[in-house]
């Protein structure tokens, strides 16, 4: 492929992937699949692996999709919240796994993987000081969040108060769980309203919310983290 072809193929891709990106993310209303998604992405990423020149810090292989709502404070994140990377083959795997093991052997530590089940939310960083919650935030960009600690604070599962007074920054999901999100959907239905298209959307729209309804307040108590 010639590098003028290559350009309009990324313009193209990274033009797509901010649209659908905004879909997902900042309006939690997705038009396309995750798979759709990944595979658009995969493109890019193999694009700019063959042409780097061509790579921007701008493009959603360098950075984090979502942006900050209006509405909502800024939250700086102490340190920077990414996403997690996505392999869809065994040779990628192995990659991943050569490249970690060099880097332990580079630093002399021993390797030890704790594989788990990943939970498809809205990641959210709960900062506590002296074991109360002050603050809790979105991912946003992965360096600048949404403050949305007075939503997080009607999700029971969620301590406001720890057993220690200590001082930390805790990183998880919010989600809503198979059964809940069924029933979610079946008082959509019934209300003759719009089916949620998947629980992480669902999840994400509530815990964003700014301003709580009714619905949104029947909807908080199928959250978790």
């Amino acid at each position: 492929m010639k590098l003028d072809e290559a350009k309009k193929q990324i313009k193209d891709l990274r033009q797509k992937l901010e649209y659908y990106a905004n879909k997902y993310y900042d309006e939690d209303a997705p038009e396309i699949t995750d798979y759709e998604y990944d595979m658009m992405m995969n493109k890019l990423k193999a694009l700019e692996k063959e042409f780097p020149e061509l790579i921007t810090k701008e493009s959603l292989t360098q950075k984090v999709g979502g942006h900050v709502r209006e509405g909502f404070k800024e939250v700086t994140h102490v340190i920077p919240l990414q996403s997690l990377q996505d392999v869809f083959s065994f040779e990628e795997l192995q990659e991943f796994d050569t490249r970690i093991k060099n880097k332990a052997e580079e630093e002399n530590e021993e390797l030890n993987y704790v594989v788990e089940t990943k939970i498809d939310g809205l990641s959210v960083a709960l900062e506590y000081k002296d074991g109360i919650l002050v603050k809790g935030a979105t991912r946003g960009n992965g360096l600048v969040g949404e403050n949305i600690t007075e939503n997080l604070r009607t999700i029971k599962s969620i301590p406001t108060v720890l057993t220690e007074k200590i001082n930390i920054i805790v990183r998880g999901e919010v989600f809503i769980g198979t059964k809940e999100f069924e029933k979610m959907n079946e008082e959509q239905e019934v209300l003759e309203k719009p089916l949620f298209a998947n629980a992480r959307n669902a999840a994400a729209r509530f815990t964003k919310t700014i301003r709580l309804g009714n619905n949104s307040f029947k909807a908080i108590k199928y959250l978790y983290i």
